[in-house]
């Protein structure tokens, strides 16, 4: 994308899953000269991917809206300076809670770790011990992730979280309560279908439900308005079914 065009074109980033929309983006960005900007569009507002860019990137990132709400979310990114980043292989990515407001902090925590692969860590660095990010990730995800400090200083705490991979995490005794196939529904529809399901679930109760895409979308949405804690596992994971087996939680 010419960084010298008044009207650069927007990359419609809705079509790719949500992982690939981050990295796709984070190395448009890497690649962009001082002054460089493009533009993309995506179906939600894409906050968490700001906040991931200035923490392996430094300050260096204009952010502006060109439209805002519903499915068509359209965002104008420049690079304002130059900057070494953070480059790193023992990690998936990085949030530093020190360059995010906190009042942003559980949503671009959660919604960033929900994109999060099985096996992958994540590094959190605060001032202080986030205390309420800790107490969330042990009350949704129990033993499903492992939270290890590697840093603890004034002024700095830097602490992983792993996505525990499924031959890690303890057997559960769930129960599988219904399976069922949304794919020959509406897509308004098949979300109703899920959340019907999910509502009816008893604590240790499980569905299983079948979909043309990956169904991730509805990850974030029973996280961000589910008050229970609740398992996702992948059973099949593409590319023609996706197959995935959905529980609340005991305890």
């Amino acid at each position: 994308m010419n960084a010298t065009d008044p009207h650069p074109t927007a990359l419609d980033v809705r079509v790719l899953v949500p992982i690939d929309r981050h990295t796709t983006l984070l190395k448009l960005f890497q690649e962009l000269p001082v002054g460089g900007s493009f533009v993309f569009i995506n179906d939600h507002d894409p906050l968490p991917l700001y906040y991931e860019f200035r923490s392996i990137l430094g300050d260096v990132v204009g952010w502006e809206y060109l439209v805002r709400g519903g499915h068509d979310w359209k965002v104008k990114v420049t690079r304002t300076e130059a900057s070494q980043g953070r480059t790193f292989t023992d990690i998936a990515t990085l949030m530093d809670l020190r360059k995010v407001d906190p009042a942003h902090w559980k949503h671009v925590v959660f919604h960033r770790y929900g994109m999060m692969k099985e096996g992958d860590t994540m590094e959190i660095i605060a001032a202080q011990e986030p205390e309420e990010i800790h107490r969330i990730f042990n009350e949704k995800f129990a033993s499903r992730m492992a939270w290890s400090y590697k840093k603890q200083a004034p002024g700095e705490c830097v602490v992983h979280v792993k996505k525990l991979q499924q031959g890690d995490m303890p057997d559960l005794d769930l129960l599988v309560v219904q399976a069922f196939d949304v794919r020959p529904h509406h897509p308004a529809r098949r979300h109703e279908m899920v959340f019907e399901a999910f509502d009816a679930l008893k604590p240790g109760e499980a569905f299983v439900f079948t979909n043309d895409h990956d169904p991730k979308p509805l990850y974030y949405q029973i996280e961000a308005e589910s008050g229970v804690p609740f398992q996702w596992d992948y059973l099949v994971n593409g590319p023609e079914e996706w197959k995935v087996r959905v529980a609340k939680l005991k305890g």
